[in-house]
């Protein structure tokens, strides 16, 4: 059979696969829209009517709250390569001192465990649970033992933490975190602070895909679903937790504060607040610090003011695997797992989220689907263009009909969640990565629709076998002190923002400092510069060096 003759069976196919993706994509822009002009209605009121008569949140109203005791919960399994450096940065550089660390491990991982007690030799406030098992087990098994430890912890020092908050092996905290939490517990049951990508190169486009999703999440939808649902699944980081919700949700359960039955335990768990009324809240603070730069054109420093969110930074995996692993563990967890635990009980709004959240199902094949019938289309408009004689069937798409309205509806969807995604992109991390957003969001749809896949196989063979899924846990890469250094406030900046020297002062000792490397000299810190001017006095430098070490 030649292929011509079996063009007839593929426009009919493609022509139900055309139908079937319009529809989808549809019912899924609607939905997109509606998130959309939420989120821009809510900002347009907020300006109007809220920050006009409210004073915004200070950071000197966090610094001046009493500090509470605070718990930091961190599952380990096979983590030996970033607890270590992870640990160390959080000492070193949060604003903050009433806390203890609980680290989760397991016997059969000796590595973590070394690494864990090489910290905790040198800092008491570092604490090891050894878990009664083998590893892996799974995520809330670990969080559990992690919290049976802090219990006779406090049993034995005769203290009860206030505050519980959960993080990761990977995480790179703010320096503010813990007194933002502070200040809003016990106000709040749960306070989610917002989860970004550390920037990765342009070209690395499976690590950038996680830029933009959760910048277009943690900026615009999850504050909308705040909003409509007044509840917010927890993001596993970043996230604390009052005691009177740990004590609540664990006595209902019999000491298991986090459900087995979930690869997503953190998400399960702010359903299970809301269902006892108790206030979850998702909290999108920033500071405004000074920064300088050198202009592009006259290569001369200017000095602008920059919003720095407090929230959670982290790597997320650079290779196609890693994120497809990953994924799928989530896809598991919040849409399968979640189903079958959670069903569609609750009121309008829940199920609605609801609906959001596992609509992924069908939109990650969907996505993929649509670029094969467009890709399709296209070949078959080819092969008639190099065949002009040959028979001229129907198009698949006519002018007029109500397909072709759907298809251009579609259509500005589809710019629209472009538009959409890059300004969430460029809120954070300016014009590049947002221009790069768009050729990411195909890249991702991809690992998506992959994970999807792998997902549907992982539960099958679950409910086919009976067997727990394990904790299919995602290898780690903890930030080197030089990417570090390029996310930390520079000392320069600070006295600037401090009003101790002005920006002419500061470009004499840069420039000072820059004749002096090309001379080959011994280097010469800008601090000892300023001060050796005249500019400012050592008083001033120890306290810029002082707080340099807290916004770092």
């Amino acid at each position: 059979m030649e292929l011509l003759d079996i063009l007839p069976y593929v426009l009919v196919l493609m022509k139900f696969l055309l139908i079937l993706t319009s529809v989808i994509f549809l019912i899924s822009g609607a939905d997109d829209l509606f998130i959309d002009l939420w989120f821009m209605g809510r900002s347009f009121y907020r300006k109007i009517f809220i920050y006009s008569r409210y004073a915004p949140l200070q950071e000197r109203q966090l610094l001046e709250c009493p500090e509470q005791t605070i718990a930091v919960m961190i599952p380990a399994w096979d983590e030996s390569s970033v607890i270590r450096p992870m640990l160390m940065n959080t000492l070193k550089n949060l604003n903050y001192k009433n806390f203890h660390i609980f680290v989760g491990v397991y016997p059969n991982d000796l590595k973590t465990q070394i690494e864990v007690e090489k910290v905790r030799e040198a800092h008491p406030n570092i604490q090891l649970c050894v878990c009664p098992q083998d590893g892996p087990t799974n995520k809330a098994d670990c969080l559990n033992n992690i919290f049976l430890g802090i219990k006779l912890f406090e049993k034995k020092r005769e203290l009860k933490f206030s505050i519980f908050v959960m993080q990761d092996c990977e995480d790179v905290i703010h320096p503010l975190c813990y007194k933002l939490f502070n200040y809003l517990i016990p106000r709040n049951d749960m306070v989610q602070l917002p989860v970004f990508s550390l920037p990765v190169k342009w070209s690395q486009f499976t690590a950038g895909h996680y830029i933009d999703e959760f910048a277009q999440g943690h900026y615009k939808d999850i504050i909308v679903r705040e909003d409509i649902n007044k509840s917010i699944p927890a993001a596993g980081v970043g996230c604390a937790f009052s005691r009177r919700s740990f004590d609540l949700l664990s006595k209902e359960k019999n000491g298991q504060l986090f459900s087995l039955d979930s690869l997503t335990e953190d998400y399960d768990f702010g359903f299970q607040l809301k269902k006892h009324g108790l206030k979850q809240i998702f909290v999108k603070f920033a500071i405004t610090r000074t920064q300088t730069r050198k202009s592009f054109w006259s290569k001369k420093i200017i000095q602008n003011r920059v919003k720095e969110y407090v929230c959670v930074r982290e790597y997320f995996p650079k290779s196609f695997t890693a994120a497809v692993r990953q994924k799928s563990r989530w896809i598991i967890g919040i849409a399968f797992q979640g189903w079958a635990q959670l069903g569609w009980k609750g009121d309008l709004a829940t199920k609605y989220m609801l609906f959001r959240d596992r609509k992924a199902l069908v939109t990650n094949f969907i996505n993929i689907l649509g670029y094969v019938v467009v890709l399709s289309v296209l070949s078959v408009w080819f092969m008639l263009w190099i065949n002009p004689d040959t028979y001229r069937y129907p198009p698949l798409l006519e002018r007029g009909t109500w397909l072709w309205n759907v298809t251009l509806i579609n259509a500005a969807f589809f710019g629209l969640r472009i538009v959409q995604r890059a300004y969430c992109v460029q809120r954070l991390y300016g014009y590049r990565q947002a221009l790069l957003s768009f050729p990411r969001m195909i890249w991702g749809n991809l690992i998506n629709c992959v994970a999807t896949f792998r997902a549907v196989r992982i539960y099958v063979r679950h409910l086919a076998t009976g067997k727990a899924i394990a904790w299919d846990k995602t290898s780690h890469h903890y930030p080197s002190e030089e990417e570090l250094g390029s996310c930390r406030c520079r000392l320069g900046d600070l006295l600037l923002g401090s009003k101790l020297i002005t920006l002419q002062y500061l470009e004499e000792a840069l420039l000072h400092q820059e004749v002096c490397r090309k001379k080959s000299e011994q280097h010469q810190f800008l601090g000892n510069i300023l001060m050796d001017m005249g500019y400012i006095k050592e008083k001033d430098l120890m306290f810029a060096l002082e707080k340099q070490k807290y916004e770092d």
